[in-house]
C-alpha cells in the first residue's frame, strides 16, 4: 500500500527477490504506528511504501541467510530507511526478525514488535535500569507504553504511568502499573499523595516532550535517568537537570538498521526474548482493535485512529481481500 500524496492507493508491483541477508516474508498482519503518520506527513513528493510492523512468514531466504528458513512464521518491525511492509511480501534484514510467538496469531503478533523493540531498548540498553526502582511513564495507555509497564515491572520496577481517562487508567492498572497519575493536572502533589517526591526513571513515550519537560525535569531524583522517543520542538532548559547530574537519552528502534551497527543483531535476540515471555504469559498482548482486510480504506481509517490521540494498545490490520 502506498501513500501519495498524503492519501492512500493500491499498487501492483513486482513480487522482490531476496538476496543476501535478506528474507522476503508473506505478510499476513500489519500494525500501525506514529512513525506512519510522520512518514505520510514529512515525505512530500512521490509515493512511499508504509508501515513497519508486520507478521507474516517467510517465503525465501537470500543466499547468506542463517537464522530462518521458508515457512519460519516471523515477526519485526523492519527499517525506515526501506519501503515498509504495507505490502503482501517484503524484504527484511533477518538481523531484526524475530520468531513469531507461538502462543499469538498474526494480527496479535504484529501488534508487538516496534513498541517492543523501543521500550526494550529504552531501559535496557539506554536507561540502563536497575531493578527494584521507581519509574514514570508518560503515555502510559498507548502502544510502547502498555508494554513498556509489563517490561518495568518485569524488572520489579514501582511503575507510575500517566493516564487522563477512566478506561487508560483502567487499562494501564490492568498492564500492570502500580498508580495511574493525570498527565493533564500537575503531577507532582499527584506523587506525593502516593508518598513519592521523586522519581529514578521517567520514560516519555508520549508524543510530547517539551510539554511535559519542566515536570520531567522536577520529578526526576538527582543522578536519575530519562529516555524520550520524540525530540524537542523548541530549545529546553537544561539547568534543573544539569544541576541533579541527570542522564538524558534518546531511544530511537530505528537507530541500528539505518547505520547497520555491529550489534543490528540485537533487535533479533530482544523479539525472541519478548516470544519467549508472550508464550509463557509473562507479557500480555496489547492489541486492542483489529481491522479487514489490508486495504487502502483500512489503512486511511487506521491512521485517521492513531491522529485523533486517542488510541489504547495497538491497532492491526489483517488479512488481505
Amino acid at each position: 500500500m502506498k501513500a501519495i500524496d498524503h492519501t492512500f492507493a493500491e499498487i501492483e508491483q513486482p513480487k522482490p527477490t531476496p538476496a543476501g541477508r535478506d528474507l522476503l516474508v508473506k505478510v499476513e498482519a500489519i500494525s500501525v504506528n506514529p512513525v506512519d503518520t510522520k512518514q505520510r506527513k514529512t515525505r512530500t513528493s512521490g509515493s512511499h511504501v508504509l508501515g513497519w510492523d508486520a507478521a507474516g512468514t517467510v517465503e525465501s531466504v537470500g543466499r547468506d541467510v542463517s537464522l530462518f528458513k521458508p515457512g519460519d512464521a516471523v515477526y519485526y518491525a523492519g527499517d525506515v530507511t526501506r519501503p515498509g511492509c504495507d505490502s503482501e511480501f517484503h524484504l527484511v534484514d533477518e538481523r531484526i526478525v524475530g520468531r513469531k510467538p507461538k502462543k499469538l496469531d498474526f494480527a496479535q503478533a504484529a501488534a508487538m514488535p516496534l513498541t517492543s523493540i523501543t521500550a526494550w531498548e529504552a531501559f535496557y540498553d539506554r536507561m540502563h535500569v536497575v531493578q527494584g526502582k521507581s519509574m514514570l511513564i508518560i503515555g502510559g495507555a498507548g502502544g510502547v507504553g502498555s508494554i513498556g509497564i509489563q517490561l518495568a515491572k518485569s524488572s520489579n520496577l514501582k511503575v507510575i504511568a500517566t493516564a487522563s481517562r477512566p478506561e487508560t487508567t483502567a487499562w494501564v492498572k490492568n498492564l500492570g502499573a502500580d498508580h495511574a497519575v493525570d498527565h493533564r493536572k500537575d503531577m507532582r502533589p499527584q506523587l506525593e499523595a502516593l508518598g513519592l517526591k521523586q522519581v529514578d526513571y521517567i520514560a516519555n513515550f508520549s508524543g510530547e516532550l517539551d510539554a511535559y519537560w519542566n515536570a520531567m525535569a522536577d520529578l526526576i531524583a538527582p543522578q536519575g535517568a530519562m529516555v524520550a522517543i520524540v525530540g524537542n520542538q523548541k530549545p529546553l532548559p537544561m539547568d534543573v537537570v544539569r544541576s541533579k547530574s541527570v542522564t538524558l537519552c534518546w531511544e530511537l528502534m530505528f537507530t541500528r538498521p539505518r547505520f547497520q551497527t555491529p550489534d543490528m543483531i540485537e533487535q533479533h535476540r530482544l523479539l525472541n526474548q519478548v516470544a519467549e515471555r508472550l508464550d509463557a504469559g509473562k507479557l500480555k498482548c496489547t492489541l486492542k482493535e483489529t481491522l479487514s482486510p489490508i486495504s487502502g480504506a483500512n489503512l486511511k481509517k487506521a491512521h485517521e485512529r492513531l491522529e485523533s490521540g486517542t488510541m489504547i494498545g495497538k491497532l492491526v490490520l489483517k488479512g488481505w481481500a
